[in-house]
């Protein structure tokens, strides 16, 4: 990477950890800080609440795209973020379950993502993207842990709407580092735009983008609906709230260690091994707890842990490769479109997840629960077997 490549990486992926964490903040404790609002006694509310922000970014994905072609990157990602820290403060400042609700929709109407990473493909040359990417997708992972870690410790101290307010003051962090340190763009984007929808024809037309799109769907409906189950059976294994960081925070480390792993097979053009062993992580993972809330036992806290460190494992590998082999599988002139798609996916994941974790927990309870994401995995995995391996990585272009 050239030094104009690495400050371009590392800024671009800071202004993903700075949002992604404002929101993962939330994730951990929402479910048990929400119920102390008027509203907060209806688990389907909850789950809508937490999901909602999904919605609206899967809508605004591709727009947001589509804008900073036509305006320029930059701009429309601090139009984002401006919006992102007003759902923040609307939140902040609820009062309510409906303005909580309120405020991660509009929140979510920030949608930033496909913006960050065509301009982050602006600025660097294909040999050196894939590094780039799982860059970005390395910092989502981070900061997941981070948050889990963070979160419980944070709410005893300043509550849910401290929170938010947190969240504001990092989405405005990030619009301080795009003024001032992201490189200036491009004059030009390296690829002209041709058709926004065009693109989208070629980008579902090619058939591992879209088992790549299912693939982050179902990652993220999984990740989103365990946690609504997750910190209740962590509370019966007798770990209280503000304590749940002592089971997060080595289950993290830990999966954090094995992830050198994954680049050691990225080095050996085994992504794809990787890929599918990490998905049969996720699938194990969600057995295990089905079976654990199935029993009808109480919740055993070194089982707890042991699963939660499988899932950050399988979690963080799949969070850095997915992004960087949607980006080496398109073609040069539709990754825009490509990686708009993705991130639509992955947002309607996050949507999908929280509104059907918090139904199914409401009306058919945890078992059930896990049996549907065990369901999903097994379907992702299935779907995902005939994905063609990528070739080794070249030093050189990626056409």
């Amino acid at each position: 990477m050239t030094p104009l490549e690495r400050r371009a990486s590392f800024s671009l992926a800071g202004i993903f950890a700075l949002r992604m964490l404002g929101l993962f903040l939330v994730l951990p404790v929402f479910a048990l800080e929400a119920r102390k609002y008027p509203g907060g006694d209806d688990p389907a509310m909850v789950g809508l609440a937490m999901g909602i922000y999904g919605l609206t970014q899967a809508f605004l994905q591709i727009p947001f795209g589509i804008a900073s072609d036509r305006l320029g990157r930059k701009r429309v990602i601090v139009a984002g973020l401006l919006v992102f820290a007003a759902g923040s403060l609307v939140a902040a400042m609820a009062d309510s379950l409906t303005g909580l609700l309120v405020g991660r929709a509009l929140q979510g109407a920030g949608a930033v993502s496909a913006a960050v990473t065509a301009l982050l493909a602006d600025q660097t040359r294909d040999g050196v993207r894939t590094k780039a990417m799982a860059l970005v997708g390395g910092s989502i992972g981070l900061m997941f842990a981070l948050a889990l870690v963070l979160a419980p410790l944070l709410a005893a101290l300043i509550g849910l709407s401290g929170l938010f307010g947190l969240t504001c003051a990092l989405a405005l962090a990030g619009i301080a580092v795009v003024l001032w340190v992201v490189p200036p763009e491009p004059v030009r984007h390296a690829i002209a735009p041709r058709g926004r929808f065009a693109g989208m024809a070629e980008v579902w037309a090619q058939p591992d983008l879209r088992r790549l799109n299912l693939g982050v769907f179902v990652l993220h409906t999984v990740q989103m609906a365990m946690w609504v189950a997750v910190p209740a059976m962590l509370v019966q294994a007798g770990s209280p709230k503000q304590e749940h960081w002592h089971i997060y925070l080595p289950a993290v480390v830990l999966s954090f260690i094995v992830m050198g792993g994954l680049f050691a097979m990225e080095r050996a053009g085994r992504l794809r091994a990787a890929l599918l062993g990490a998905i049969a992580l996720v699938l194990v993972v969600q057995l295990g707890l089905g079976a654990v809330a199935a029993s009808g036992a109480v919740p055993v806290l070194w089982v707890m842990g042991v699963l939660l460190f499988v899932f950050f494992c399988g979690f963080n590998t799949l969070e850095a490769s997915q992004p960087s082999l949607v980006s080496r599988m398109a073609q040069a002139p539709v990754r825009g479109a490509a990686l708009g798609a993705y991130n639509t996916l992955q947002s309607l994941g996050l949507f999908a997840g929280g509104a059907l974790g918090g139904a199914l927990v409401q009306w058919a309870g945890a078992p059930v629960l896990f049996g549907v994401t065990s369901a999903l995995c097994v379907l992702w995995l299935l779907v995902s077997w005939p994905l063609q391996p990528v070739p080794r990585q070249a030093g050189g272009g990626g056409h």
